[in-house]
């Protein structure tokens, strides 16, 4: 196993919940906030004995971290600093919400070392921006922005949903077009997913959503419109300009590990894969769920083919002593065929459309 690891701090708390979210978070008092702190940091210093392996990236996700405030994101990761073993280059984001990204100090995130910020915007367009139950303002998204870039932050990355109530292509490139014009250097455009449980399943015959054919357009729209603004697709639903790709989110799909902290977060740590429950209860013991062994052939297969660059066949016989398997290699050239996917000698991956077909295809591969 590689000596490097990934970090991700899980934030649980936000202004308010969002109709189409099925993480783990919900509304709180500043006092949770601070006992959550005391919680997270007792979690971390544990956690932190693990120093041999150089951390290579730290991720604070949500729920909406930004509502921690400037003061507890930097106390957060001056903890991490202290007890793991962070390396000197190492990414390290945090997830905006504009909303509250509009009063952070971003001198004094950037000083404690955060380099790289993700904002949650979903929409340059404000009926698609009030149908997700956001509330922030387009406006709010560009001040955050420009706040965190006159501070010296260059590596900023908004949020587009795609499929989402009222869209259309046009719609879509005025998101994009708001993006480009910020000169935000990454791009992720995911497309929406109706979760069990959440306000959008119990309203969905309501919800004025793109079929499934209008969405792939959106998609494919996405992708080609992004490509020639110099936003190179480098996964299933992430852009960036040249240099910018998300480095945390690479170690997930080349199946680096990693280690989650917070209520829900997964980890894959010593070859194994395990979580925290989705509560309260069992964070506060540092209780953790064995959930399955980690990096076998079926998930670098399935993890590799997430990314642009795609399942590479050298690595697969670096990993597990065999040469891919020819069976394989003839279902690949099938939808090579088909012009889902591209094959030569080195690797195999998927075209933009082969992605809107892509699990059909590898759970046929696996």
């Amino acid at each position: 196993m590689s000596n490097n690891i990934g970090l991700y701090i899980h934030i649980p708390f936000c202004k308010s919940k969002c109709p189409y979210c099925d993480f783990y978070s919900g509304r709180a008092s500043e006092n949770d906030y601070d006992n959550y702190i005391k919680v997270l940091s007792d979690n971390i210093k544990t956690w932190g004995k693990k120093k041999d392996k150089a951390v290579l990236s730290v991720y604070f996700g949500g729920g909406t971290p930004s509502i921690l405030g400037t003061e507890r994101l930097s106390y957060l990761l001056s903890m991490i600093k202290e007890f793991f073993n962070i390396a000197d280059d190492a990414e390290i984001t945090v997830e905006v919400n504009p909303d509250s990204g509009k009063t952070l100090d971003f001198n004094l995130l950037k000083r404690t070392g955060f380099n790289r910020i993700s904002i949650g915007m979903q929409s340059a367009v404000e009926q698609e921006l009030k149908a997700l139950g956001r509330i922030h303002s387009i406006n709010d998204a560009e001040v955050t922005v420009k706040r965190a870039q006159k501070a010296g932050i260059k590596n900023i990355s908004l949020d587009l949903m795609l499929g989402i109530p009222y869209q259309t292509i046009e719609s879509l490139k005025k998101s994009i077009d708001f993006c480009t014009n910020c000169g935000v250097t990454h791009i992720s455009s995911y497309i929406l997913k109706i979760e069990n449980g959440t306000v959008f399943d119990r309203i969905q015959n309501k919800l004025e959503l793109p079929d499934e054919d209008s969405q792939a357009k959106l998609y494919l729209f996405a992708v080609d419109y992004l490509k020639k603004l110099g936003y190179e697709q480098y996964e299933i639903s992430n852009f960036s300009k040249a240099g910018y790709e998300s480095r945390h989110n690479i170690n997930y799909w080349k199946c680096g590990e990693y280690i989650g902290i917070g209520p829900s977060a997964h980890s894959f740590f010593n070859g194994k894969r395990f979580y925290y429950n989705r509560n309260m209860e069992d964070f506060i013991k540092n209780k953790t769920y064995f959930d399955c062994c980690g990096g076998d052939k079926e998930e670098f297969i399935i993890l590799s083919l997430r990314l642009k660059s795609g399942l590479n066949f050298k690595e697969y016989k670096a990993r597990y002593d065999e040469d891919f398997p020819e069976n394989k290699i003839k279902i690949i050239r099938k939808y090579t065929d088909l012009g889902y996917m591209v094959l030569d000698d080195n690797s195999a991956y998927f075209t933009p459309k082969g992605y809107l077909v892509s699990n059909a295809i590898i759970s046929e591969l696996i």
